[in-house]
């Protein structure tokens, strides 16, 4: 699996990237060796573009102040998504985490992990909740700097409709809602998985650890 997985990597980073913020295929666009299969990607494919936004479309409308703008940057990233095929979408982070970032989706492809979606949040109207609700992976999102570490992009979530916050001691509703954790399906965190264990590596923690929610879709790091 990682051998086909590499030559896709190959094939995805030599593709060209057609279209503008919705997705499209570069080419035929052919079918996944197993249509609908997660982490079964085809071995004919073009690239399919999630999202090919400019720096400034993507911080777009954004209530940051300048001096958090001049820490961001704008990335391409490359993986399988829920259809089986090759994507390339974008991440928009904090510049001192953007290697470990790149390092990790290219992990995340060695490994068959599926990434349904990465867009800019912009692509969201600047709302995570709408973000989240579409399964989308990201990490810069302004709000309340004081205790959220997207908000300078020095965190990002993975799958969130396929990892929930899920409240420890309150009857609250997991956050997407109607969204439940299921550990067979490809794409969905848990304690020992192999991308939770790289990112430690990295030196993220984890959101499974938070005092009052497993936020398991969340990663962050310290300045």
């Amino acid at each position: 699996m990682r051998a086909i997985v590499s030559l896709l990597l190959i094939f995805a980073l030599l593709g060209s990237c057609t279209g503008r913020n919705n997705r499209s295929t570069t080419g035929t666009g052919n079918p996944a060796t197993e249509a609908g299969q997660p982490g079964v990607a085809s071995t004919k494919n073009d690239t399919i573009v999630d999202a090919a936004y400019s720096f400034e479309e993507a911080i777009a409308g954004t209530k940051a102040s300048q001096s958090i703008i001049d820490q961001l940057t704008l990335f391409d990233v490359v993986y399988i998504s829920t259809d089986g095929q090759i994507h390339r979408g974008q991440i928009l982070s904090n510049k001192k985490i953007a290697e470990d970032i790149r390092n990790i989706f290219k992990f995340m492809l060695n490994e068959g992990f599926v990434i349904e979606k990465a867009i800019p949040i912009v692509q969201y109207d600047w709302n995570d909740s709408l973000s989240m609700d579409d399964n989308n992976s990201y990490s810069f999102c302004y709000r309340d700097i004081t205790f959220s570490k997207h908000a300078s992009g020095m965190a990002i979530d993975i799958n969130p409709r396929f990892n929930p916050l899920r409240w420890k001691t309150e009857d609250r509703p997991n956050k997407p809602e109607g969204a439940v954790l299921d550990t067979t399906v490809n794409g969905t965190l848990y304690p020992g998985h192999p991308v939770v264990e790289e990112f430690r590596r990295l030196g993220f923690r984890w959101g499974h650890s938070f005092t009052k929610f497993y936020d398991d879709h969340h990663f962050e790091k310290r300045a």
